[in-house]
């Protein structure tokens, strides 16, 4: 496990490399090392459990084959874009929260000049999927089946946060509206979909799986994100 970690994460440094390298910074090196910073802070530091889904999901697709070198890069570069989009949602959702802590740290627009430049920062984060997609998946017969499961994926997690945010508006109290069901929704949305869902769609795409195939495969996927979902917040509660 430690191997595949360190190797999940040399490939960050190579992704990271090409997108620093975009004509984007040509003429402002102030820009290419804010988003350094930024990508460094906000990307690789939690568990890291979604990206390395991936690979372990293709592993097993690939029924216990050795994968190849190849293989290795591009399961780890489609479980980057979902830590990119982990990141993504994070930067943003701690403004909407006017949170002080992630990961152990200050939250990125809590450090000092950073502020709510963290917004464009959540923007650039999203807009690098379709870059590293680009760069590494073109030729695939799957390229145009992965866009939109990333684009369908954000879909329902920012309904999922547009849900939860309108249920619970600060200063309100009406826990009336805060029913089973809609607490369910909020996190089958908000969750369950990009955290146990996507990591697997990807490495089901990646092994030439039609997804409308697998819809058994999604729902259980869906069902254990939301009973993850009840332990974290029983967790943060008792």
């Amino acid at each position: 496990m430690a191997d595949l970690k360190s190797t999940f994460l040399n490939v960050y440094s190579v992704l990271k490399k090409e997108l620093l390298e975009d004509p984007a910074f040509e003429w402002s090196p102030d820009s290419r090392d804010w988003v350094d910073r930024m990508l460094d802070y906000n990307v690789p530091g939690g568990k890291l459990n979604r990206g390395l889904s991936v690979i372990d999901s293709y592993k097993y697709l690939k029924e216990g084959k050795e994968l190849t070198e190849d293989e290795i890069f591009l399961t780890s570069a489609l479980g980057w874009c979902i830590e990119w989009l982990q990141a993504y949602f994070l930067v943003l959702d701690d403004i909407m929260d006017s949170s002080h802590t992630r990961r152990g740290q200050p939250c990125w627009f809590r450090l000092p000049k950073v502020g709510l430049i963290a917004t464009n920062d959540g923007v650039l984060l999203r807009n690098h999927i379709p870059r590293i997609l680009k760069n590494h998946f073109r030729d695939k017969a799957y390229y145009v089946d992965l866009l939109d499961l990333f684009n369908e994926v954000e879909f329902q997690t920012a309904s999922g946060q547009m849900i939860d945010l309108i249920t619970t508006l600060e200063g309100e109290k009406d826990l009336s509206k805060y029913t089973l069901s809609l607490h369910r929704r909020i996190v089958q949305y908000k969750t369950a979909y990009y955290s146990f869902y996507l990591p697997v769609a990807c490495a089901l795409l990646m092994a030439g799986e039609n997804l409308d195939n697998h819809v058994d495969v999604k729902n259980i996927l869906v069902e254990m994100g939301t009973y993850f979902q009840v332990q974290v917040m029983w967790y943060w509660r008792s």
